[in-house]
């Protein structure tokens, strides 16, 4: 056995391949060092390489502990040993390690050589990423402990086609770059290394030589765990969380979203609730998981939808500008202690939503923009590229990676954080190519228009893919123009999502409440025009984040008249949105009447319980969601004109209106009215039409004492036998000032 070099010194006349190779190597532009470093056959010898840059000497040592020195071939760390003897009794013997001495009596230490690892991707893999179609995506990208080879490790892959070199760094190399290029997988773009020893909780980027030849740091896109912001290091994780949704997820699956009862509380996770003794510091993944679900039961919501959960660098965006699609928020926790979270929910019959932003992504450069050195991710093209308003970019849903990239991240939030539904962020902004742009700031699409032919597409597989996939997962679009149905399935030629927020009921209803009543009768119709399109979509009335936040100011201040007229009308808001065909969606803090605007950086103002007008919003919101759970005339028939008929839709002088909402089953089911006085005198005697004689039970009256009203209700009424509003029974009632009441026939 005897140690050298595998080369000949390259003459006059010739250029030696191997050292083009080790400069390239050197230079951190070689897209295959595992061609150069590592183990090859050489005839009946076998020839090992390495490369630690400053060592002083290495040593080649065999299974059965054994040395061979190795030669250095050049002066940046590189060195070579032949042993003789066939390369596959080398390998069959467990491999080889590398030991290695530094200069001036540095340490030395002995280290698995990366390099003599196949790869962890396979053909497969490398074929669907290309075409757009790897569902799994996220199991084969990023970081992933695991054994290979008989040794434990992390395996390393990412997409960069355009990079002239890739090197993993990380604490486990003290982020010297050198140490690990990666290798290129073909011409697929794909970049792949095995890192023995590296282990979960591990801090790493890449080190990106890229198109133009400029050194980019950048976080890893699939990421599963980041370091806490401002932090932008990728964190190596592996979930170690066993879940106990079982029975949740099956009866998920059978589940009907649009003929069950569907009340959402949007919640921001950073200002729900803080904790005032350790300087207002935001609740943390597990304290949320204690405190959360035990309140939205008591509350009666259904769902909590949280604004992005994906970590992002600047608080103040709330989410919406994602830097790390694949990792929750460090902000608050562990990716495991989030899947606690959503684990508590579901015991609590609890269903989670989370808002997920296919939109657009921010400009940091240590994450997706110009990823390569190339728009990777992005458009090229500023005019298809930059969202003009919020100074992002606009991922390119052309290209068959990225949409990819976007399509196993919808499925991996479901598959592995058991998320319920993805409300989508910005759909507007995908389907135009001129959104919020000026003449000339925009392309137009193949065949003249301005509609993006590409994210159209992309929401139809988007739609189609993760709800064929998950039965009763739902998928809720924030989509605020006429595009036809948004909400209806692909195959009629629909988006494909379940449900749509209601942008048009919420702008008119906020402004009709804005105005004093004696000026309501000039404006009684924009309460009433939402109906006649109301069943074209599968619709969610949301008093969301975004009316409550830029100086629009609280719900409560929005509402005209002195504080007990402001909180009679927030009331009667309420209770005429939950009786409104469409699922309901409300933002933390307005159950309690919250006063102030939100914002992001402090908790909602918990004290107002502690004021008995507050108490009685909060104690109406309550009421509200039960009452609605049980009666199915308000969520059975929330899309189909069936379920809902006019009772006075024109009293516009009395600023009164009043309809009927009825279940599937009208034999065996029960009507409910709903009667809104919307001026603030009271109205006696006040005669309605109703379906059915008998005696009609109050059963909420928004003025009750109980709500800090005024007490003005009416317990009941008999329908008297005098036909009114087409109907042959009426009752007479005692309608209370700025309040809505329900009835229902005993």
């Amino acid at each position: 056995m005897t140690t050298g070099t595998n080369h000949s010194p390259a003459t006059a006349s010739s250029v030696d391949p191997l050292k083009i190779e080790l400069e390239q190597l050197v230079a951190g532009e070689h897209g295959d060092p595992h061609h150069i470093l590592g183990v090859h056959a050489d005839g009946d010898d076998t020839v090992v390489r390495g490369y630690r840059p400053g060592a002083e000497a290495m040593n080649v040592v065999l299974p059965d502990g054994r040395r061979v020195e190795m030669a250095q071939v050049h002066p940046a760390g590189v060195f070579c040993a032949r042993i003789h003897e066939p390369i596959s009794e080398l390998l069959s013997t467990g491999g080889y390690q590398l030991e290695v001495r530094y200069q001036d009596g540095g340490a030395t230490f002995t280290v698995e050589d990366p390099y003599r690892f196949w790869p962890t991707l396979g053909d497969l893999d490398v074929h669907l990423v290309a075409e757009g179609q790897h569902e799994l995506m996220w199991c084969k990208l990023g970081a992933h402990p695991r054994q290979h080879q008989g040794v434990a490790g992390t395996s390393f892959a990412l997409w960069a086609p355009n990079a002239r070199g890739v090197r993993v760094v990380g604490d486990f190399n003290s982020w010297d770059g050198r140490l690990h290029p990666m290798r290129r997988l073909g011409t697929s773009g794909l970049w792949e290394l095995f890192l023995p020893a590296v282990k979960a909780g591990d801090k790493y980027k890449y080190e990106i030589i890229d198109a133009n030849g400029m050194l980019r740091l950048k976080a890893d896109p699939f990421a599963f765990a980041t370091e806490i912001p401002p932090g932008t290091a990728s964190v190596v994780f592996e979930s170690q969380y066993g879940w106990n949704d079982d029975s949740w997820i099956r009866a998920r699956e059978a589940s009907d979203t649009l003929h069950s009862p569907h009340t959402v509380y949007e919640c921001h996770l950073g200002s729900w609730r803080t904790v005032p003794e350790e300087d207002d510091r935001p609740l943390t993944y597990r304290e949320l998981a204690e405190q959360l679900p035990s309140y939205l039961v008591e509350h009666g919501f259904t769902h909590v939808e949280f604004l992005p959960v994906a970590e992002h660098p600047f608080g103040g965006s709330w989410g919406y500008q994602v830097s790390n699609y694949y990792a929750p928020t460090a902000r608050f926790g562990s990716p495991d202690e989030f899947r606690a979270l959503v684990d508590a929910l579901h015991a609590a019959g609890i269903g989670v939503i989370v808002d997920w932003v296919p939109a657009h992504f921010p400009k940091d450069d240590f994450a997706l923009a110009r990823f390569d050195g190339t728009a990777l991710y992005e458009h090229a093209d500023p005019r298809q590229g930059e969202h003009p308003d919020w100074g992002t970019l606009v991922f390119n849903f052309g290209r068959n990676e990225v949409r990819n990239f976007l399509l196993a991240n919808a499925l991996f939030w479901v598959a592995e954080y058991h998320i319920d539904g993805l409300r989508v962020d910005a759909v507007a902004s995908m389907l135009y190519l001129d959104y919020s742009r000026k003449e000339g700031e925009w392309i137009p699409n193949k065949f003249g228009g301005r509609e993006n032919l590409e994210a159209v597409d992309f929401l139809k597989e988007f739609n189609t893919t993760v709800l064929g996939k998950y039965p009763g997962v739902i998928t809720v679009a924030e989509e605020s123009t006429a595009w036809p149905m948004v909400s209806r399935p692909t195959y009629v030629g629909g988006l494909g999502f379940t449900l749509k927020w209601n942008m048009g009921w919420m702008h008119d209803t906020l402004d009709y409440f804005h105005h004093e009543p004696v000026h309501r009768k000039f404006h009684h119709h924009e309460l009433t025009f939402g109906m006649l399109y109301a069943f074209t979509e599968n619709f969610v009335l949301p008093l969301s984040h975004d009316e409550v936040v830029h100086g629009k100011g609280s719900l409560l201040q929005k509402m005209p008249g002195d504080r007990w007229q402001q909180l009679a009308n927030l009331r009667a808001l309420y209770a005429w949105m939950w009786a409104h065909p469409g699922k309901k969606l409300l933002f933390q803090g307005a159950e309690m009447a919250q006063d102030r605007e939100w914002s992001h950086d402090r908790s909602i103002d918990w004290h107002l319980l502690d004021h008995p007008s507050h108490a009685g919003v909060d104690k109406l919101l309550r009421t509200l969601n039960y009452l609605y759970k049980e009666r199915p005339s308000l969520w059975e028939q929330d899309f189909e004109w069936t379920g809902f008929a006019w009772i006075d839709a024109n009293d516009t002088d009395q600023n009164v209106l009043s309809f009927l909402r009825y279940p599937a089953d009208r034999d065996s089911g029960k009507p409910l009215a709903c009667i809104a006085n919307l001026a603030p005198v009271p109205r006696e005697g006040y005669r309605i039409g109703v379906p059915q004689g008998g005696w009609w039970r109050e059963v909420l009256n928004t003025d009750a004492t109980d709500f800090w009203g005024s007490g003005v209700v009416n317990g009941g009424a008999m329908a008297d036998g005098y036909g009114w509003h087409g109907h042959d029974q009426s009752l007479s009632l005692t309608l209370p000032p700025l309040a809505v009441v329900w009835l229902e026939p005993e």
